[in-house]
C-alpha cells in the first residue's frame, strides 16, 4: 500500500502542486519543448526546472518526491527523462481522502 504520509507531504508544496496543475495541460505550458509532443512522451526535467526557476538537481527531487508519492510517471529516452501525471494515483489517493475524512 502507497504510504498517505508521504503523499500528503507530496502535496505540501508550492512548486509540486504547480508541477501537477502544468502538467495536466503540458501542451499549453510546454508547447515549446523541440525532443517531442509533450502531451504524448511528457515534460522534461529542464523545462520543468526553468519553469519553475530553480535549479535542476532542486526540481529534479521535487519530481522523484511526486514520483515516489505515485503522482507522476517517468519515461527515460537516452539520457533524458521526461515526466507526466500518473491520472490513476492521483485518482486513488483523492478517493482515499474522500472515504477517510
Amino acid at each position: 500500500m502507497t504510504d498517505r504520509i508521504e503523499q500528503a507531504k507530496a502535496l505540501a508544496s508550492d512548486a509540486r502542486m504547480k508541477i501537477l496543475d502544468w502538467l495536466k495541460d503540458p501542451g499549453s505550458h510546454f508547447a515549446h519543448q523541440m525532443t517531442g509532443d509533450p502531451a504524448e512522451i511528457g515534460v522534461c526535467v529542464t523545462l520543468i526546472a526553468e519553469k519553475l526557476q530553480m535549479s535542476q538537481p532542486t526540481a529534479s527531487r521535487h519530481l522523484d518526491q511526486l514520483r515516489r508519492a505515485g503522482f507522476l510517471s517517468v519515461r527515460r529516452i537516452g539520457q533524458w527523462s521526461f515526466f507526466s501525471r500518473n491520472e490513476e494515483g492521483l485518482s486513488e489517493y483523492a478517493r482515499w481522502v474522500r472515504d477517510s475524512l
